[in-house]
């Protein structure tokens, strides 16, 4: 497969504007009480309703069209589950890896945080690490995404955006308690969302050179998985913890109208 100079770039800019979103969560941890946290329910929810549809109707289905071409009906269709699966293994994995205290999937409130300076930072930096791991594949498929469909891309990094806005929360909040400064606390969120970028360059390095119906098949599966997943396991339970049930099911909803909305407007 063959792509353009600006499709690169702006895939690889796509992919740099969602990583750096953490930063947005760390501007919001500075202001805690201010922050609208029924705002924030309804965006996690928004989120996993453009992941999951997205997931299903989109990107499933191109990884389908790709490995049946491929491997024909019967076998592309049982490698296209079983990549589908193993996306979501992959991503359990690397939580189950990551102990629960310093795992920004595990939500927490600040209140829930004790005041040993030393813990707090063990767990500011452990969650950058985290999220730095978490967001690396993150960063793979919003690159190849908005290299094969510019429109899908943008679809996947504005839902990735959002997601990444508590993770720097999960960054930000105990490091500034245990440091008391903002200039730190901003730098290691904002830093953290970083290895998305570096994903892409990954994909771009070494997967370009690769990449044909097959590959293109099993990372589009994969990603499905990965972002069903964390739609599952992260942004549904962090839309109930910020908010109400229903703002969360609404933002759900919402996300899913605007995004086939969106794929049947373009």
């Amino acid at each position: 497969m063959e792509f353009s100079t600006s499709n690169i770039i702006f895939a690889f800019a796509l992919t740099l504007l969602a990583g750096l979103s953490t930063g947005i969560g760390s501007a919001l941890a500075f202001y805690t009480k201010q922050t609208n946290t029924k705002f924030l329910s309804a965006a996690l929810g928004f989120s996993a309703g453009v992941m999951i549809y997205v997931s299903f109707v989109e990107i499933f289905p191109k990884a389908f069209e790709s490995l049946t071409k491929a491997f024909g009906d019967g076998k592309g269709q049982l490698v296209a589950t079983l990549a589908f699966f193993s996306g979501m293994a992959l991503i359990a994995l690397i939580d189950k890896l990551v102990p629960s205290s310093e795992n920004p999937h595990e939500i927490r409130d600040v209140d829930e945080m004790n005041n040993d300076s030393a813990a707090l930072m063990r767990m500011g930096l452990f969650s950058a690490l985290a999220i730095g791991i978490h967001n690396f594949p993150e960063g793979i498929a919003t690159f190849i995404s908005a290299l094969k469909d510019p429109q899908l891309g943008i679809s996947i990094a504005v839902a990735i955006a959002i997601h990444n806005i508590p993770e720097g929360i999960a960054v930000s909040v105990p490091i500034f308690y245990a440091t008391g400064s903002r200039r730190k606390a901003f730098s290691y969120s904002f830093l953290s969302g970083l290895s998305e970028p570096v994903g892409a360059l990954i994909g771009f390095l070494f997967l370009m050179r690769f990449m044909n119906d097959q590959l293109f098949g099993l990372i589009f599966a994969g990603v499905a998985g990965i972002m069903v997943y964390i739609s599952l396991d992260e942004l549904l339970p962090a839309a109930e913890k910020y908010g109400e049930h229903h703002i969360a099911i609404y933002g759900l909803i919402s996300g899913m109208v605007v995004m086939a909305a969106s794929l049947i407007i373009i």
